[in-house]
């Protein structure tokens, strides 16, 4: 055990604590995208004082990019002394919103009990901050080390990260000769290796009807009861379908371990936004659909995608003038990287170290960035290890324990080395 590095990392406690609160005070909500570039740049500033070469390389055109909210991301190397292999640390810099609940400011970084609150403490600015201790110990403790070392910081993951780890993937950032291991500091558990995540297909849903005056709907037709049709069918055929369903993959929780489907959002008729004021009396021509749907390793994407459609055509068959579009938003193909990948069995050392005893492999309910790296950079020697509890994620209250940050920081130093180094010691 190299105790000079697990000394840099715990020696760097209250900097861990003091960094992660900082970040935290970014209020960097998507959507729309607040704050990214003074977060960014908070970030690459940091990096750079260590000798890193940074870059900024804003995502002009993605989902959501814009002068006023500019999907920006931070990309930082540094070399070592000799040729070798780049470990990249890749965490994104997005929270969702903070919503209701709160008993602490969501973005004042408040220290408390051994915990550092506030949005974005668990998912992933604990884990972000994290990842750069482990690389100060690592460079402090072996400063003549081989191979390269990156860290980034990325937009958008929470909206699907096209505007972070996709953008950076097409243009060569997360593949071969440049970058050889990838871990994502993502909240599974500090004693926990997640080797991937189930597929997703994101689909909107549209019925289509008749505007009429709402005392007369005999005269239109109405399409939010075509989407009661839909939503009708999907409870007596599709949801039994997809709960029989059941994977070899080690996912957590257990019940992620069924197909499962979810009803994101429903939008029919009058807008949301009429409020204080009264509704129109229109009969609704149109009702959109948002679905979830998270499959398994052993469903093909063709399959999934005709379960839906096929009980959509046959009501458009039988139902009086039932009538709708299906539009794709984004499908991932379920992603499990092999347990004796090079970053899988460094990492693992590193928690057999800190504490003695073989990790969880376990794959992640939902996706991640991971996705883009193997898609788009076809990389696939990538993982996600990170502190902090999963449950907590988007939720009030929001925390990020110390002493599992310094945990996993020990670890993913000790990872670092056995990559670069080839050695624990």
């Amino acid at each position: 055990m190299d105790e000079r590095l697990l000394k840099a990392v715990e020696d760097r406690t209250d900097d861990l604590v003091a960094l992660t609160a900082d970040l935290i005070r970014f209020p960097t909500v998507n959507p729309p995208g607040e704050a990214y570039r003074p977060c960014a740049e908070f970030l690459g500033a940091r990096l750079k004082k260590l000798g890193f070469e940074t870059e900024f390389i804003r995502a002009e055109g993605a989902p959501g990019d814009s002068d006023r909210y500019p999907r920006v991301n931070v990309v930082a190397r540094f070399d070592g002394r000799s040729p070798g292999p780049c470990v990249h640390f890749n965490s994104h810099i997005d929270v969702v919103e903070a919503g209701d609940g709160w008993t602490v400011d969501p973005f004042a970084g408040v220290v408390k009990d051994g915990r550092v609150y506030g949005r974005g403490a668990c998912d992933m600015k604990g884990g972000l901050a994290a990842s750069v201790i482990a690389v100060e110990a690592f460079m402090r403790t072996h400063p003549d080390f081989p191979g390269a070392i990156e860290i980034s910081g990325t937009a958008d993951e929470e909206s699907g990260g096209f505007g972070g780890v996709a953008h950076l993937a097409r243009l060569g950032y997360f593949s071969k000769p440049k970058v050889d291991h990838v871990i994502i500091p993502e909240p599974l558990n500090k004693d926990r290796i997640c080797l991937g995540h189930r597929g997703v297909w994101w689909a909107e849903i549209e019925t289509k009807g008749e505007i009429a005056h709402g005392s007369m709907p005999f005269l239109g037709d109405n399409a939010v009861r075509h989407m009661g049709a839909v939503l009708q069918a999907f409870e007596e055929e599709l949801f039994p379908v997809l709960d029989r369903k059941m994977t070899r993959m080690p996912v957590v929780p257990e019940g992620a371990r069924r197909s499962t489907m979810n009803i994101n959002s429903i939008h029919g008729g009058q807008t949301e936004d009429f409020r204080p004021g009264l509704p129109s009396p229109n009969v609704p021509d149109s009702c959109r659909l948002t679905i979830d749907r998270r499959f398994l390793l052993e469903e093909d994407i063709a399959t999934v995608k005709g379960e839906v459609t096929g009980i959509l055509e046959r009501l458009k068959r039988e139902r009086r003038k039932f009538d709708y579009e299906i539009r794709d938003l984004m499908e991932v193909l379920p992603l499990m990287t092999e347990r004796d990948a090079p970053v899988v069995k460094a990492v693992a050392k590193g928690i057999m170290e800190v504490f003695d005893r073989e990790p969880d492999y376990v794959i992640s309910p939902g996706t991640y960035d991971q996705k883009h790296v193997a898609r788009l950079g076809h990389l696939y020697d990538c993982i996600a290890y990170g502190p902090g509890i999963l449950d907590l994620a988007h939720r009030p209250d929001e925390w990020v324990g110390i002493a599992d940050m310094v945990e996993s920081a020990k670890v993913m130093a000790i990872g670092l080395n056995v990559l670069l180094r080839g050695t624990t010691g």
